[in-house]
């Protein structure tokens, strides 16, 4: 029985997209002001996606290294440790010698 209910929801599924796609293709070639906007907007679009994968091509080496930090230490330029540690070491001092009083 599981096996007709699978085949029946493949064929409405085929016969959704069949559909579909034939009021599609009838739409697209009626040219009326819905499709030449649709055309407008895809051709738009395509034509943006493949500029920007052209600039990526050209440029993306140059961003990357815009944004990339460059150098050693835990985030690229930044040092391990800093040069002088005066403040946060006064503080772990001070700390070191307070007790706690009730």
């Amino acid at each position: 029985m599981e096996e007709q209910w699978d085949f029946e929801l493949l064929s409405r599924i085929a016969d959704g997209c069949l559909s579909f796609l034939s009021e599609f293709v009838d739409d697209w070639l009626a040219n009326d002001m819905r499709v030449c906007i649709f055309k407008i907007l895809l051709s738009w679009l395509i034509f943006s996606l493949i500029a920007i994968h052209f600039a990526w091509k050209f440029y993306g080496n140059t961003v990357n290294d815009m944004y990339y930090r460059q150098g050693t230490g835990q985030n690229g330029g930044t040092p391990d440790t800093a040069p002088h540690l005066s403040g946060w070491e006064s503080q772990a001092a001070a700390d070191n010698l307070k007790t706690h009083r009730d």
